[in-house]
């Protein structure tokens, strides 16, 4: 059982880790971000804190010429798209992610010759080689508005994520959208059970639910039924999760994604109450990212992440014509600005 000195011992030698982090990354010129599901320590060193889009759009607006970024490799592929002069560093190469690994470009490929002139919508949760292949990319928090801009009679391919997809369909009311049979492992693993249970314990929370989440399609059913009070529950991006403590009157709140984002939830909203759906959605690879590991990216310049230029090229029009359409608002404080867009998985 850990003493009071030796939880002592191990907060300063996270501080001193930290400081040393901070003090090699000015030397290098280097920007920190963290993505809302990484480990407190990690999320607390950084300069930026928020999901992976807004993330990159931010670092490209610094004069960095280094960015580490503490997220998973298609995130760190994102980085490089917007800032192609810039050395993007993932610390962990095994930073993957069980969402993006469920298409790549040869699937799009495949999929995009049987529905010949279909739109390609693809969710930010992608590789670059995939986004590449898309003519769009979305959020969780701009999807709806994203298919809404293309002709209701145009068919769309929406990907990779299958409840996402359900949730865009439901909203638009489209028939016209086949959606990728894909799923983010975490998200998935957040059942209907979770919520009645969490529901039960804590009456009086606002619940705030992730569209991948697996639980999403059976709860917005309930609501279409009038089983579930639609006053209580909020779909969300996790950066809409970010800003709805702050705008709501309630004081706890039931959270329905990756259980990392709670730490910045309480952080930023000390006096209220914060409970997740289901304790056990942890992505692992989310954690494989550490202090340590950090530090040795800024002195060991590891790991690389590049993308071939023409393919970058091609995922930087479909990120470009998605921010065109515009959306959403500003975020808070430690939220990357958004510039009109919402810019939340």
């Amino acid at each position: 059982m850990a003493t009071s000195s030796t939880l002592h011992t191990r907060a300063d030698a996270i501080a001193e880790l930290q400081a040393d982090i901070k003090r090699i990354a000015r030397t290098r010129n280097a920007v920190i971000l963290a993505h809302n599901y990484e480990r407190p320590e990690v999320q607390d060193v950084a300069d930026f804190v928020g999901d992976s889009l807004g993330l990159s759009r931010e670092a490209a607006k610094t004069d960095a010429d280094v960015i580490v970024f503490c997220g998973v490799h298609f995130m760190a592929e994102t980085a490089v798209i917007l800032s192609p002069q810039k050395t993007v560093l993932l610390p962990d190469l095994a930073a993957g992610c069980s969402l993006a690994s469920t298409i790549d470009a040869d699937d799009l490929r495949r999929w995009k010759a049987e529905h010949p002139g279909a739109v390609v919508v693809a969710y930010v949760n992608t590789t670059a080689e995939v986004k590449a292949e898309s003519d769009y990319c979305c959020t969780s928090g701009n999807a709806v508005e994203v298919v809404n801009s293309i002709p209701a009679d145009q068919e769309i391919l929406f990907l990779p994520d299958m409840f996402l997809g359900a949730h865009v369909r439901r909203l638009t009311g489209r028939q016209n959208i086949h959606v990728w049979m894909g799923e983010c492992h975490v998200h998935a693993g957040i059942d209907p059970e979770n919520i009645r249970l969490q529901r039960g314990l804590h009456p009086e929370a606002e619940f705030l639910i992730h569209p991948e989440c697996g639980c999403s399609t059976s709860v917005l059913e309930a609501m279409s039924a009038g089983d579930v009070d639609p006053e209580g529950v909020q779909i969300l991006s996790t950066e809409g999760m970010i800003k709805r403590p702050a705008q709501s009157p309630a004081d706890e709140f039931i959270v329905a994604t990756e259980v990392g984002i709670l730490h910045r939830l309480r952080r930023e909203n000390p006096s209220k109450r914060f409970f997740a759906a289901n304790e056990r959605a942890s992505c692992a690879y989310m954690k494989v990212t550490t202090l340590p590991k950090v530090r040795d990216a800024l002195l060991h310049n590891q790991y690389r992440i590049t993308v071939p230029p023409a393919v970058a090229d091609r995922a930087r029009l479909a990120i470009e014509r998605m921010v065109a359409i515009g959306g959403g608002s500003a975020g808070p404080a430690l939220s990357p600005v958004a510039d009109g867009i919402d810019p939340g998985e």
